[in-house]
């Protein structure tokens, strides 16, 4: 069975079709990748999943529960995680705040607990550190651990989202354009952790993202979208030398061109 499974979803903003009649499945530990032009529908995809919009029509399910019917916080309990296209941190907060943030759905103490900081919660508080300290390692964050957010480069504050979804714990994590505004260096340091969370993780990726290179390198499957439709799906070179998608996505491009 499918981890996450996407039936004829469609979401209207009065006239505006943005999402209309898409559908795909997500297997555990694959990294799926949604692509298309801007406006295609992709990111509202992904707020239908985080229920951040009411879908007009179709199921959204995921490891058995159907998340139409629930409420965001509860799209998080279940174990999805997500970054944002435009950066959602507290800016004036340290790294190590931010990432703890993430931890927040595993929080078991009363706030009663919490005020007299009795030995369960200080437990419970070096568990959540362990495991930010884990996060924080394995993106290469230590050196920023108690900098303020807003004093960071966009790469490592881009980074730093990243960390803040994977502290959650989750068995799926939604990049939204995680390679938006890096240098070809950092992009590519971002397609070797999103390897190491399927491999080392055993996570599930699911993806929107612009840039083709990350796309072919770390992609199992692809889904191309425009004008809230899906056009193709299938491995990335099927995607890349569909016509279809040439023509609304990529031009007059070969596959080679923007491999």
């Amino acid at each position: 069975m499918s981890l996450l499974e996407v039936t004829d979803l469609a979401v209207h903003f009065g006239g505006v079709k943005a999402v209309d009649g898409v559908s795909f499945k997500v297997e555990e530990g694959e990294v799926f990748s949604i692509i298309g032009p801007n406006g295609a529908g992709k990111s509202t995809i992904f707020n239908l999943i985080s229920r951040f919009y009411e879908p007009t029509r179709g199921k959204i399910r995921f490891d058995e529960a159907e998340l139409t019917a629930l409420a965001p916080h509860q799209v998080a309990d279940l174990g999805i995680a997500r970054t944002f296209q435009n950066i959602e941190l507290f800016d004036h907060s340290t790294v190590l705040d931010n990432l703890l943030m993430g931890r927040h759905r595993h929080r078991a103490t009363h706030w009663v607990q919490d005020l007299l900081f009795l030995p369960k919660v200080r437990a419970e508080e070096r568990a959540h550190r362990q495991k930010v300290e884990e996060v924080m390692e394995f993106l290469e964050l230590e050196a920023y651990r108690d900098k303020m957010i807003a004093g960071l480069p966009y790469g490592v504050r881009k980074v730093v989202e990243i960390g803040r979804a994977l502290a959650m714990g989750p068995k799926m994590i939604l990049l939204d354009e995680p390679a938006s505004g890096l240098s070809v260096e950092e992009s590519q340091d971002v397609a070797y952790w999103i390897e190491d969370m399927r491999r080392d993780m055993g996570l599930s990726v699911l993806m929107v993202e612009h840039d083709m290179r990350l796309v072919t390198q770390v992609s199992d499957r692809v889904l191309a979208v425009a004008n809230g439709k899906p056009l193709a799906l299938g491995s990335p070179a099927e995607v890349q030398s569909d016509p279809e998608v040439q023509a609304a996505y990529l031009g007059t491009a070969t596959a080679e061109d923007v491999a």
